[in-house]
């Protein structure tokens, strides 16, 4: 019996007696279609939770994340409503970008809005859970956000 063989008899184990979830596989394939080649990591460097504003005042301060990656950063406010959140932020420097949501419940390119010159954006009924944003610049270039739960 030779390595390959070997291999083939212990991945025919794991088959029959612990096979892949179909869920973990549908997600393993969907996430080929969230790649995006090329672009620069945004990693999360600040999260600012929500919390009640001061006695007397009406409101909430909602969840400030930032993300930084060489020469920029987004940062993006996160207001919930209901079971959807609301995602308002910009590019920094600014530019104007295509923003993309990626979520597991939602399609590839499921959400998009536009980020306007100055760099603002602003991305309504996203669905709580794991997300990450994508922004595809006008100059060509992208940056990816590392994922967060919202």
């Amino acid at each position: 019996m030779n390595d390959d063989e070997l291999l083939a008899g212990v991945r025919d184990a794991f088959d029959a007696l612990d096979p892949v979830p179909d869920d973990v596989l549908a997600a393993a394939r969907a996430s080929i279609a969230w790649r995006a080649p090329g672009a620069t990591l945004a990693e999360l460097s600040r999260d600012r939770g929500g919390r009640t504003a001061a006695a007397g005042l009406r409101g909430t301060t909602g969840r400030v994340l930032t993300f930084t990656c060489p020469g920029g950063e987004v940062e993006i406010e996160v207001a919930e409503h209901g079971p959807d959140r609301e995602l308002t932020g910009r590019i920094v420097p600014s530019a104007a970008a295509l923003v993309q949501v990626r979520h597991p419940d939602l399609p590839p390119g499921g959400i998009t809005a536009r980020a306007e010159p100055a760099g603002l954006f602003c991305v309504p009924r996203v669905p709580a859970g794991l997300v990450s944003l994508v922004f595809r610049l006008d100059d060509g270039t992208s940056i990816v956000t590392s994922w967060i739960r919202l």
